[in-house]
C-alpha cells in the first residue's frame, strides 16, 4: 500500500514497467523532435537521416558511457552556422546536396575527436582542475543563457499560424494559435504540479495531447488547418533514410571542428544539472547510493564525441546532449537510462516510416511553442539551481563579473545579431560559444591571485 509521502520517479539504473516505459520514451521523443528536425531543415541535411542519426548516436553514447549518464543526443544549434557555411560555400556551388553533406560530415567527425580528446584530458586532470576552469558561475550562467536564448523560438512558435491559412482567416488564426499555445502551456504546468503517483511523470505528454486535441477541435469549428498528415509525400509507407558518407575536406575541418571546444561548458552544465536532480531524487526515495555523475564529465565528453562520429558517419549533423530532455526528466522525475534507450530505438523506427514521421509533423507548431515556453524556462532555471546547490557567493565581485559578462554576451549576441552570430574581428562566432569562452577566460584571469 502506498503512503501519502511516497516519492515517484526512476533513477538511472531503474526500469519502469513496460507500459510506463513506452509512454516515458514517447515523452522524451516529443521534447527532442522539434529542435532536432529544425537543425536539419536549417542546414539542408536530410530530415529522416537526422532523426535516425539522433537515435543511433544516443544508443552509442549510452553504451560507451556504461549506461551511467542518462542523456539524449540531438542535433546541436551551436554547429548550425559552421555547417551552413559549408553547405552554402561558393567553392561547393556545383556540388550536389549529398556531396555537400558528405563534405560537412568530415568536419563533424573531426569535431567528435576533439570532444574525445578533451574527455580524456579532463579524466586525467581531475575534478579540482575542472572546478577551476569551469566553476558553477560559468556552468550555471551558460545553462541560463542556453534556456533564455531559446525564448524567442518558444514565443514565435506559439504565435505561428499553420501553413495554408487564407488571408481572410489570418486574423482569426492569429488569435486561435495563442489559445492553443496557452492551453498547452497551462495544462502542462497543471499536470506537472497536481498529478500524483505514476501519472505525475507524464505531464509533457499529457500537455501535448491536451494542446493537440484543443487544436483539432478549434480547427474543426473554424476550418483552420492546424493538423495535417501529408507533410512528407511518399509513394511507399517504408522509406529507408538517405545515408551519405564523409569526404575528406580541410575546409570542413577548419569551419566545424573548433566548435566542439566551445560546447564543453554546455556539456559540463548538463552533467552538473543531472547530478543535482538525480541525487535529490535518490535522497527523497531513501536510496542509500551516491550517483556520482558530476565526476563523469570526461566520460560524458568521450560519449558526446562518439555520438558526433556516429551521426557524422551516416549523414547526420553534429549534436549534443539535450537540455530539453533534461528538463523533461527533471519535471517528470524520470532519469531511467532504459527510457532513453527505448526512445532512441523508437526514433530510429519513426525515421523509416513515412506515416509515423507525418504523425510527428502533424503536431501544430503552436503546441510545440506552448510546451517550449515551459521546457526552455526550466533549462534556464536549472542554471540557477546549479549556482544555489554549489552555494555561489553572489556578493563576490569576481563571481558577479563572470556571471554578468556571460549573461550579456550570450543573450545580447543571441538576440542582437542574425542567427546569434556575433561579428567580431572579421569573423562571425556563435553567441553562446563566445560567452562560454569569454567567461572561462575572465574567471581564470580573476583567479590568478586565489590561493
Amino acid at each position: 500500500m502506498s503512503t501519502k509521502n511516497e516519492v515517484f520517479g526512476y533513477l538511472p539504473d531503474e526500469r519502469p514497467p513496460i507500459i510506463g516505459l513506452i509512454f516515458f520514451a514517447l515523452q522524451q521523443i516529443v521534447v527532442m523532435f522539434p529542435a532536432t528536425v529544425l537543425v536539419a531543415l536549417i542546414t539542408g541535411f536530410h530530415v529522416s537521416t537526422t532523426i535516425f542519426a539522433s537515435g543511433l548516436a544516443t544508443l552509442g553514447f549510452i553504451l560507451i558511457t556504461g549506461r551511467q549518464i542518462p542523456l539524449y543526443y540531438g542535433s546541436s544549434f551551436s554547429y548550425i552556422a559552421a555547417i551552413a557555411s559549408i553547405m552554402s560555400a561558393e567553392a561547393f556551388t556545383a556540388y550536389s546536396l549529398n556531396d555537400k553533406i558528405s563534405i560537412a560530415q568530415f568536419g563533424i567527425i573531426m569535431s567528435g575527436f576533439v570532444s574525445i580528446i578533451a574527455g580524456f584530458i579532463i579524466k586525467r586532470s581531475g575534478k579540482e582542475t575542472i572546478d577551476k576552469v569551469l566553476p558553477p558561475t560559468v556552468t550555471g550562467s551558460i545553462a541560463i543563457i542556453i534556456g533564455l536564448s531559446l525564448a524567442a523560438n518558444a514565443m514565435t512558435n506559439a504565435a505561428s499560424a499553420p501553413a495554408g491559412v487564407s488571408e481572410a482567416m489570418m486574423e482569426t488564426a492569429g488569435s486561435m494559435v495563442w489559445v492553443v499555445a496557452i492551453v498547452t502551456l497551462i495544462s502542462t504546468i497543471l499536470y506537472s504540479v497536481y498529478l500524483k503517483g505514476q501519472l505525475s511523470q507524464l505531464p509533457i505528454l499529457f500537455g501535448l495531447m491536451t494542446g493537440y486535441i484543443t487544436a483539432a477541435i478549434i480547427g474543426k469549428v473554424t476550418g483552420i488547418p492546424f493538423i495535417t498528415f501529408d507533410t512528407v509525400q511518399s509513394a511507399g509507407i517504408l522509406n529507408i533514410p538517405t545515408f551519405t558518407f564523409p569526404k575528406p575536406s580541410v575546409t570542413a575541418v577548419v569551419a566545424i571542428m573548433p566548435i566542439a571546444i566551445a560546447t564543453i561548458p554546455e556539456s559540463t552544465a548538463h552533467v552538473y544539472q543531472l547530478d543535482i536532480y538525480v541525487n535529490d531524487l535518490a535522497r527523497k526515495k531513501g536510496v542509500n547510493k551516491k550517483y556520482d555523475i558530476e565526476n563523469k564529465l570526461g566520460l560524458n565528453l568521450i560519449g558526446d564525441g562518439i555520438g558526433d562520429i556516429i551521426s557524422g558517419f551516416i549523414g547526420g549533423p553534429a549534436g549534443t546532449n539535450y537540455g530539453e530532455n533534461i528538463s523533461a526528466m527533471a519535471i517528470s522525475k524520470n532519469f531511467s537510462v532504459h527510457v532513453l534507450m527505448l526512445a532512441a530505438v523508437f526514433t530510429m523506427v519513426i525515421s523509416c516510416f513515412t506515416p509515423l514521421i507525418n504523425v510527428i509533423y502533424s503536431i501544430p507548431t503552436c503546441v510545440i511553442g506552448g510546451l517550449s515556453i515551459y521546457l526552455f524556462g526550466v533549462i534556464a532555471a536549472q542554471g540557477i539551481t546549479i549556482m544555489m546547490d554549489k552555494k555561489v557567493d553572489m556578493f563576490s565581485s569576481k563571481n558577479l563579473a563572470v556571471i554578468a559578462v556571460i549573461l550579456i554576451v550570450g543573450l545580447g549576441g543571441s538576440f542582437g545579431f542574425d542567427g546569434g552570430m556575433i561579428p567580431m574581428f572579421g569573423i562571425e562566432i556563435p553567441a553562446i560559444a563566445t560567452a562560454a569562452i569569454v567567461g572561462i577566460a575572465l574567471n581564470l584571469m580573476l583567479s590568478i591571485s586565489d590561493k
